[in-house]
């Protein structure tokens, strides 16, 4: 028997609808955004290709942040990094970002080794800064949690250097 009544088609309809409902909801999750956790506000760029243009055309720095997921001491640097107003408001407004997982062609970002967190910069005239170093003269582009102030410290030595040299 079909049924041709009202009811019958709107609770065919709220059936079909609620799927819907639940079939968008399951979409929405939130999207995985290129900060992998070290600031979400903060624009990031998805390739060193790309970071490198950017700063040239914007004039900026570009820092460049390497790093593993299964890396304590990255995680424990992501967490002060991300929770540092200072640095978030700085990475916002006055540098080019990037922070990626894999090594770059680039050897020029790894002057002294591959190893993770390494955090470097490069000016607008696409030379990578070897003279902004952090505190370890064993590892010169590392930075640990309490080397945040230090890493504050470099990224303003970064954009001076900008307005000096460039």
């Amino acid at each position: 028997v079909m049924l041709h009544s009202p009811l019958a088609l709107s609770l065919l309809l709220i059936a079909v609808s609620s799927n819907l409902a639940m079939a968008i909801k399951k979409e929405k999750r939130a999207p995985q955004t290129l900060s992998r956790g070290w600031g979400d506000e903060i624009t990031w760029v998805q390739t060193y290709e790309e970071g490198l243009y950017q700063a040239k055309k914007s004039n900026k720095p570009l820092m460049v942040i390497h790093h593993l997921e299964d890396c304590q001491y990255c995680q424990a640097l992501k967490k002060a990094f991300a929770e540092n107003d200072e640095i978030q408001e700085m990475a916002q407004n006055n540098f080019v970002m990037l922070n990626i997982m894999h090594e770059t062609t680039d050897k020029n970002l790894s002057p002294d080794g591959q190893y993770v967190p390494r955090i470097m910069f490069v000016d607008p005239s696409l030379t990578v800064r070897a003279d902004i170093t952090g505190r370890y003269s064993n590892r010169l582009y590392t930075y640990e949690p309490q080397d945040i102030p230090f890493l504050i410290e470099n990224m303003k030595k970064a954009l001076r250097l900008i307005q000096t040299e460039l």
